[in-house]
Protein backbone atom coordinates (compact mmCIF):
# COMPACT_ATOMS: atom_id res chain seq x y z
CA UNK A 1 0.00 0.00 0.00
CA UNK A 2 1.04 3.46 -0.75
CA UNK A 3 -0.14 6.50 1.17
CA UNK A 4 -1.41 9.00 -1.47
CA UNK A 5 -3.08 11.92 -1.37
CA UNK A 6 -5.85 13.63 -3.88
CA UNK A 7 -4.15 15.40 -6.57
CA UNK A 8 -6.63 18.23 -6.00
CA UNK A 9 -7.39 19.19 -9.89
CA UNK A 10 -8.76 22.69 -10.35
CA UNK A 11 -12.48 23.67 -9.46
CA UNK A 12 -14.33 24.54 -12.34
CA UNK A 13 -13.11 21.69 -14.43
CA UNK A 14 -16.01 20.12 -16.50
CA UNK A 15 -17.00 16.46 -14.97
CA UNK A 16 -16.12 13.60 -18.11
CA UNK A 17 -18.32 11.58 -19.25
CA UNK A 18 -18.35 8.08 -18.66
CA UNK A 19 -20.02 4.80 -19.05
CA UNK A 20 -19.16 1.52 -16.91
CA UNK A 21 -20.58 -1.38 -16.08
CA UNK A 22 -22.45 -2.21 -12.52
CA UNK A 23 -21.85 -5.51 -11.23
CA UNK A 24 -24.50 -5.55 -9.26
CA UNK A 25 -27.60 -5.01 -11.99
CA UNK A 26 -25.15 -6.33 -15.35
CA UNK A 27 -26.29 -2.34 -16.66
CA UNK A 28 -23.96 0.26 -17.91
CA UNK A 29 -24.31 3.05 -15.78
CA UNK A 30 -23.05 6.60 -16.43
CA UNK A 31 -23.11 10.37 -17.04
CA UNK A 32 -25.81 9.33 -19.05
CA UNK A 33 -28.09 8.67 -16.21
CA UNK A 34 -27.78 11.76 -14.15
CA UNK A 35 -30.92 14.23 -14.08
CA UNK A 36 -30.39 17.79 -15.48
CA UNK A 37 -31.31 19.38 -12.14
CA UNK A 38 -28.70 17.15 -9.58
CA UNK A 39 -25.04 17.55 -8.40
CA UNK A 40 -23.27 14.84 -8.77
CA UNK A 41 -20.74 12.97 -6.20
CA UNK A 42 -18.44 10.66 -7.89
CA UNK A 43 -16.47 8.01 -5.27
CA UNK A 44 -13.03 6.46 -6.48
CA UNK A 45 -13.73 3.66 -3.55
CA UNK A 46 -12.89 -0.12 -3.76
CA UNK A 47 -13.32 -3.22 -1.63
CA UNK A 48 -10.33 -3.59 0.27
CA UNK A 49 -8.26 -0.49 1.21
CA UNK A 50 -8.21 0.14 4.94
CA UNK A 51 -9.04 3.82 4.22
CA UNK A 52 -12.29 3.00 2.56
CA UNK A 53 -13.36 0.02 4.65
CA UNK A 54 -12.78 2.94 7.54
CA UNK A 55 -15.31 4.84 6.16
CA UNK A 56 -17.50 2.10 4.05
CA UNK A 57 -20.35 2.30 6.51
CA UNK A 58 -20.69 6.23 6.42
CA UNK A 59 -20.07 6.23 2.36
CA UNK A 60 -23.56 3.80 2.67
CA UNK A 61 -25.48 6.32 5.12
CA UNK A 62 -24.28 9.38 3.58
CA UNK A 63 -25.83 7.92 0.22
CA UNK A 64 -28.65 7.58 1.97
CA UNK A 65 -29.32 11.04 3.63
CA UNK A 66 -28.69 12.70 0.61
CA UNK A 67 -31.62 10.36 -1.34
CA UNK A 68 -34.17 12.76 -1.12
CA UNK A 69 -32.15 15.63 -2.60
CA UNK A 70 -31.41 16.48 -6.00
CA UNK A 71 -27.82 14.25 -5.86
CA UNK A 72 -26.44 11.60 -8.06
CA UNK A 73 -24.06 9.44 -6.29
CA UNK A 74 -21.62 6.87 -8.12
CA UNK A 75 -19.10 4.94 -6.30
CA UNK A 76 -15.94 4.15 -8.84
CA UNK A 77 -13.69 0.86 -8.35
CA UNK A 78 -10.97 1.27 -10.43
CA UNK A 79 -8.06 -1.04 -8.98
CA UNK A 80 -6.29 -3.87 -10.86
CA UNK A 81 -8.23 -7.15 -10.45
CA UNK A 82 -5.29 -9.44 -11.72
CA UNK A 83 -2.97 -7.99 -8.40
CA UNK A 84 -5.86 -7.26 -6.01
CA UNK A 85 -8.86 -9.67 -6.95
CA UNK A 86 -10.47 -8.53 -3.64
CA UNK A 87 -11.86 -5.78 -5.39
CA UNK A 88 -13.34 -8.16 -8.43
CA UNK A 89 -16.83 -7.32 -9.86
CA UNK A 90 -18.29 -10.28 -8.16
CA UNK A 91 -16.63 -8.90 -4.79
CA UNK A 92 -17.84 -5.60 -5.18
CA UNK A 93 -21.50 -7.33 -5.92
CA UNK A 94 -21.53 -8.91 -1.84
CA UNK A 95 -19.69 -5.06 -0.96
CA UNK A 96 -22.64 -3.29 -2.01
CA UNK A 97 -24.94 -5.85 -0.77
CA UNK A 98 -23.48 -5.61 2.84
CA UNK A 99 -22.91 -2.26 2.95
CA UNK A 100 -26.29 -1.35 1.44
CA UNK A 101 -25.31 0.95 -1.11
CA UNK A 102 -27.96 2.26 -2.85
CA UNK A 103 -26.31 3.95 -5.38
CA UNK A 104 -24.58 2.73 -8.51
CA UNK A 105 -20.66 0.59 -8.33
CA UNK A 106 -19.04 0.80 -11.11
CA UNK A 107 -16.46 -1.34 -12.20
CA UNK A 108 -13.27 0.81 -14.14
CA UNK A 109 -11.50 -1.91 -15.37
CA UNK A 110 -9.57 -0.11 -18.10
CA UNK A 111 -8.90 2.78 -15.64
CA UNK A 112 -10.10 5.42 -18.21
CA UNK A 113 -12.71 6.56 -16.02
CA UNK A 114 -9.83 7.39 -12.93
CA UNK A 115 -7.37 8.64 -15.71
CA UNK A 116 -9.84 11.40 -16.79
CA UNK A 117 -11.27 12.25 -13.36
CA UNK A 118 -7.61 12.37 -11.71
CA UNK A 119 -8.54 10.15 -9.43
CA UNK A 120 -5.67 8.76 -7.43
CA UNK A 121 -6.51 6.96 -4.15
CA UNK A 122 -9.36 5.11 -2.79
CA UNK A 123 -11.52 6.98 -1.43
CA UNK A 124 -11.09 9.95 -4.24
CA UNK A 125 -14.17 12.18 -4.08
CA UNK A 126 -15.42 14.35 -6.80
CA UNK A 127 -18.28 16.64 -6.28
CA UNK A 128 -19.78 18.58 -8.97
CA UNK A 129 -22.39 20.95 -8.95
CA UNK A 130 -26.05 21.01 -11.63
CA UNK A 131 -23.85 22.57 -14.06
CA UNK A 132 -21.28 19.50 -14.09
CA UNK A 133 -18.78 21.71 -12.55
CA UNK A 134 -16.26 20.50 -10.31
CA UNK A 135 -17.08 22.63 -7.03
CA UNK A 136 -15.64 19.99 -4.18
CA UNK A 137 -12.55 17.71 -4.43
CA UNK A 138 -11.16 16.70 -1.07
CA UNK A 139 -11.90 14.31 2.08
CA UNK A 140 -14.55 13.07 3.70
CA UNK A 141 -13.80 14.21 7.23
CA UNK A 142 -10.13 14.45 9.37
CA UNK A 143 -10.93 10.76 10.32
CA UNK A 144 -8.44 8.20 9.36
CA UNK A 145 -7.92 3.98 10.71
CA UNK A 146 -6.13 4.56 13.76
CA UNK A 147 -6.46 8.26 14.25
CA UNK A 148 -9.46 8.26 17.13
CA UNK A 149 -11.20 10.68 15.12
CA UNK A 150 -14.81 9.92 14.69
CA UNK A 151 -15.98 9.43 11.33
CA UNK A 152 -18.63 12.93 10.47
CA UNK A 153 -18.30 13.29 6.85
CA UNK A 154 -18.12 16.65 7.91
CA UNK A 155 -16.59 18.11 4.89
CA UNK A 156 -18.01 16.25 2.38
CA UNK A 157 -21.44 17.13 3.88
CA UNK A 158 -20.82 20.32 4.14
CA UNK A 159 -19.69 20.95 0.61
CA UNK A 160 -23.08 18.64 -0.43
CA UNK A 161 -25.38 20.74 1.55
CA UNK A 162 -23.99 24.45 0.31
CA UNK A 163 -24.18 23.01 -3.16
CA UNK A 164 -27.99 21.66 -3.16
CA UNK A 165 -28.62 25.24 -1.17
CA UNK A 166 -27.27 27.15 -3.93
CA UNK A 167 -24.43 28.06 -1.62
CA UNK A 168 -20.98 29.42 -1.56
CA UNK A 169 -18.45 26.27 -1.21
CA UNK A 170 -15.62 26.67 0.52
CA UNK A 171 -12.20 26.76 -1.73
CA UNK A 172 -10.06 25.71 1.78
CA UNK A 173 -10.16 21.72 0.95
CA UNK A 174 -7.92 19.45 2.49
CA UNK A 175 -6.93 15.89 -0.14
CA UNK A 176 -8.16 12.99 0.55
CA UNK A 177 -6.02 10.73 0.98
CA UNK A 178 -5.48 6.39 1.35
CA UNK A 179 -4.14 3.85 -0.32
CA UNK A 180 -3.06 4.67 -4.12
CA UNK A 181 -4.98 3.51 -7.02
CA UNK A 182 -3.59 -0.37 -7.80
CA UNK A 183 -2.61 1.14 -11.80
CA UNK A 184 -1.86 -1.54 -14.70
CA UNK A 185 1.50 -1.37 -15.92
CA UNK A 186 1.66 1.36 -18.10
CA UNK A 187 -2.18 3.05 -16.32
CA UNK A 188 0.22 4.76 -14.02
CA UNK A 189 -0.32 8.88 -13.37
CA UNK A 190 2.58 11.16 -14.54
Amino acid sequence: MSLTPSTMIPLGSAMPEFSLPEPVTGNMVGSANIKPDHATLVMFICNHCPYVVHLADHISMLASDFSQRPLTVFGINSNNVETHPADSPENMIGEATHRGYIFPYLFDETQQVAQTFGAVCTPDFFLYDKNRKLIYRGQFDDSRPGNGKPVTGVDLREAINATLDDEPVSENQVPSIGCNIKWKAGNEPD
